[in-house]
């Protein structure tokens, strides 16, 4: 806990202006609203959760010069700021304002993400947005309410999860800061979120959201390789590569339920009949997951809750939202002899063509490689499917302010 002298109580200049940007925000999401037909409670809950981060961020050479900082705090500060710099100078991730600033947010998720799935199907609802595009999920700032709005999907029967994830992107549209849910999971996680973030604000592509989480989750794969490496970190690398490894085969089962469960539905079998098998699959699933820790001699919470909450559509999807495209990311910076330059322009490339045609070329189902496994695991285990989001509503908020962008691919 910082004292009161500490700069992250001080009031100064840049929140006035942050106080103008959020008005901005909520006047956009208004009118958005009244020409677009977009909800309006959740564009106004993204504009206000918005704004109220940005209130919050303190610039990072601001706390380290500040005597009152907490080591703890100061410790992970000083590894951001290393790592933002490895970023842009050694991945080409953009050179901007963003993660040079720190938001204490004083909760453990910035966002929760809502994902839903017809009662028979694997692919999840989508939501469209202008500006944004359409997205597989919704970012919610306040738990209840993506709680609330999960229920009512629940009522008109489709399949809902929701999950709290520490970070999430404005594609560079505001000066996103490093929060304080982000720093939970150790100072490899964090710089590897950073490289993740980075790199939806260098490529995004509408109406694609496995596209982009796998090109970012390729791109925070690579950086945190290297940036490991640079700083010798050989133990540290081995010990991520271990975390994987024994992650490898809990997605490995999530992936094959899911294959089994499209098989179902495209059976044509009868509605009672599917449900018999659904439930089936899953239960095998949960005991599979469960046989999988007894082998490993570990208890996983993550999967535990997953499995007491209850497995289904929307959590399996959840899951290949960020998983499917990986593979042939990694392929795609192998065919670039590992070279992120060609690597990024291979990936700008192939987001210029229609949807379908780079899906065939880089998205799978079913049975994956070993190797590929490996590329997208190590998240899962810890905090679920992707550390990340992207809110729609935030974004499209943020559309009212000038600065550095993303290429948006339409």
């Amino acid at each position: 806990m910082l004292t009161e002298s500490s700069p992250l109580g001080a009031v100064n200049a840049a929140v006035a202006a942050q106080v103008v940007c959020g008005v901005r925000a909520l006047l956009l999401a208004a009118a958005c609203t009244l020409l677009c037909g977009c909800g309006t409670l959740y564009l106004m809950q993204a504009a206000s959760g918005q704004w109220r981060v940005l209130r919050e961020r303190v610039p990072i050479e601001r706390l380290l010069a500040d005597p009152h900082t907490p080591p703890a705090l100061r410790a992970h500060l000083e590894e951001v700021r290393a790592a933002r710099e490895f970023a842009s100078r050694e991945l080409g991730l953009p050179d901007n304002k963003s993660y040079r600033s720190y938001a204490d947010i004083g909760r453990p998720f910035v966002v929760w993400n809502v994902v839903a799935a017809p009662e028979f199907s694997v692919s999840p609802k989508r939501w469209c947005f202008p500006i944004a595009g359409c997205v597989a999920y919704r970012g919610y700032f306040h738990e209840r309410r993506a709680r609330e709005f999960a229920a009512a999907l629940a009522v008109r029967g489709l399949d809902v999860s929701v999950d709290g994830v520490p970070a999430y992107s404005t594609l560079g549209r505001f000066a996103d800061p490093v929060l304080s849910s982000m720093l939970r999971y150790g100072d490899d996680e964090l710089a590897a979120t950073i490289f993740h973030e980075l790199a939806h604000q260098l490529l995004y592509v509408r109406d694609d959201s496995e596209f982009n989480e796998a090109f970012a989750t390729t791109v925070e794969d690579a950086g945190l390789a290297r940036w490991l490496n640079s700083q010798g970190a050989s133990q540290r690398l081995q010990q991520l590569r271990e975390r994987q490894e024994h992650a490898a085969g809990f997605v490995s089962l999530l992936a094959q339920s899911r294959s089994r469960l499209a098989l179902l539905y495209a059976s044509g079998a009868g509605r009672d009949e599917m449900r018999a098998g659904k439930a089936q699959i899953l239960g095998t699933l949960a005991a599979d997951i469960r046989a999988l820790e007894q082998r490993e001699g570990a208890s996983y919470p993550l999967y535990e809750e997953w499995i007491a909450e209850g497995l289904n559509n929307a959590r399996l999807a959840s899951v290949s939202t960020y998983f499917d495209c990986v593979p042939g990311f990694a392929r795609l910076l192998a065919q670039a002899g590992d070279d992120l330059a060609r690597f990024y322009a291979a990936a700008r490339e192939l987001a210029r063509q229609p949807r379908a045609q780079r899906h065939a070329r880089l998205c799978t189902s079913g049975e994956h490689s070993r190797e590929a496994r490996l590329e997208v695991s190590g998240q899962y285990r810890e905090h679920g499917p992707g550390r990340d989001a992207e809110p729609a509503a935030a974004i499209l908020a943020a559309h009212a302010v000038e600065g550095e962008r993303a290429e948006v691919v339409q």
